[in-house]
């Protein structure tokens, strides 16, 4: 009974998120939207609160099969943050609608997910967590109701559970060869290179469309473009992180003669140039944002290919995972508030400065451009991935993000020219004060990140 209840302890902030999505859903059976926010947005920021005094803390519970370690605590000092801000997007786009409680619920349950991914010491966790974090967004996306939304939410469900069962059968081999579903256990696995290799190849598979990586990225335009803006902000944050940080703790017990360096770093390669291609010729904002998500998730295999040789790793991985939610989602807000079209950005620098230098600051940052916290991330990984060994990566991806500013530009061009009749916002055409706040937040953060690691890193070198 002791053991348990120390073990409970240090999974506090995990329970209080669970009990907030259970909250917020009696608020919506109550018919009462604002209070389900508040709860909601309360009881996320107090588990937030509550993961501060575990930095440092490095072990794990219930005999090893869920970790509290430095990714899981990172993951929920910066999941938790980002899914408030996704409920105030939320909350802007969707006020006044039906079931507008049930969206703060279902965000809530699957953030829940994303954290059960992040601290995965077992093999049933990555199942759990693929499964928690899966279900709500389903519903999530389909909530307008439409044929668009219909349609992208059936092209999720149907592409998950096909991935979803390469996944779960292919950990049984896993299994079969160490006899433990302990991750701790996968070191046994150079004795059965088979074994390995078959499941190596279906986790990828399962958290690779998680993280829309390249070739299992298929569903993530269509379900980005039919989704409410601010679920598909959300999807391109919270359940990509929790599924890359996923593939870190399952890799980091995995003997690297098996050779899933390689492959993850080739599919690096195919991730961030396919995204930045195809995001070249999208003319719906939104649909552009979403292959800018894909490649940026190749970004992340930088660090994960480094896992367990170099020590910038996993700083790396935090540090960028950081920097994407905050100039991601600050991307989103800002097209929340202007539409959802090229066209809606035409002349936006000259009608509304403030929104125009804020979403030049976000597209710039997912660059890499100095002083921004994307750079700040990207120059990190990069010198991970040069301690593993994998210069020519580096290379590749520096190449990628000069591609990524033509992309970006795209966006940029069009808010100093002559604004052109626009299309409105599906949702909420009128101005929308939370997703100002939203970007205005991501604005500190995308700038404060970046200065601070510079600050950091000229004391380092």
């Amino acid at each position: 009974m002791t053991s348990m209840a120390h073990d409970l302890a240090f999974l506090i902030p995990e329970i209080l998120v669970l009990l907030t999505g259970a909250g917020t859903l009696v608020c919506e059976m109550l018919r009462r939207p604002r209070t389900a926010l508040t709860v909601a947005v309360s009881g996320l920021l107090l588990a937030t609160a509550l993961t501060l005094p575990l930095l440092g803390v490095d072990t794990s519970v219930f005999s090893g099969t869920f970790r509290i370690d430095a990714l899981s605590i990172w993951a929920k000092l910066i999941l938790l943050p980002a899914t408030v801000l996704s409920l105030l997007l939320a909350r802007a786009e969707l006020h006044g609608s039906d079931r507008e409680g049930t969206v703060y619920s279902l965000l809530c349950f699957t953030t829940f997910g994303a954290l059960v991914l992040a601290g995965s010491g077992d093999l049933m966790f990555l199942v759990l967590g693929v499964l928690l974090s899966g279900l709500g967004a389903f519903a999530l996306v389909a909530y307008p109701r439409n044929d668009a939304a219909t349609e992208a939410a059936m092209k999720f469900f149907v592409f998950a559970s096909v991935t979803g069962s390469v996944m779960i059968f292919g950990l049984t081999y896993w299994f079969g060869a160490t006899g433990s579903t302990l991750l701790g256990a996968l070191a046994g696995l150079d004795k059965a290179p088979l074994a390995a290799a078959v499941g190596l190849i279906a986790v990828i598979v399962g958290l690779g469309y998680k993280a829309s990586l390249v070739p299992f990225h298929f569903w993530a335009p269509d379900a980005y473009e039919g989704a409410p803006l601010s679920v598909a902000a959300y999807l391109s944050v919270v359940p990509k992180i929790g599924a890359i940080f996923a593939l870190v703790q399952v890799v980091r017990d995995l003997p690297v003669s098996g050779g899933w360096p390689l492959l993850l770093a080739a599919i690096a390669v195919l991730t961030m140039t396919v995204g930045y291609l195809a995001a070249l010729v999208q003319d719906n904002v939104v649909r552009l944002l979403a292959y800018s998500s894909i490649a940026q998730a190749g970004y992340f295999l930088l660090g994960v290919v480094a896992v367990g040789v170099s020590p910038l790793a996993l700083p790396a991985l935090i540090v960028f995972a950081a920097a994407y939610a905050a100039m991601n989602l600050g991307a989103f807000a800002v097209a929340l508030q202007t539409g959802r079209t090229l066209d809606a950005f035409a002349g936006l620098g000259h009608k509304n400065p403030a929104v125009g230098v804020a979403m030049v600051l976000f597209l710039l940052s997912l660059t890499g451009i100095p002083p921004l916290a994307g750079f700040v991330g990207k120059f990190l990984l990069f010198g991970a991935a040069i301690d593993a060994h994998f210069t020519w990566l580096a290379v590749v991806a520096i190449f990628n993000s000069v591609l990524s500013l033509a992309v970006y530009l795209r966006i940029v061009v069009p808010m100093y020219r002559q604004r052109s009749d626009a299309a409105a916002p599906i949702f909420a055409p009128e101005p929308m004060p939370l997703a100002r706040l939203v970007w205005a937040i991501a604005f500190v953060f995308t700038l404060g990140i970046g200065l601070a690691a510079q600050v950091l890193l000229g004391r380092l070198t």
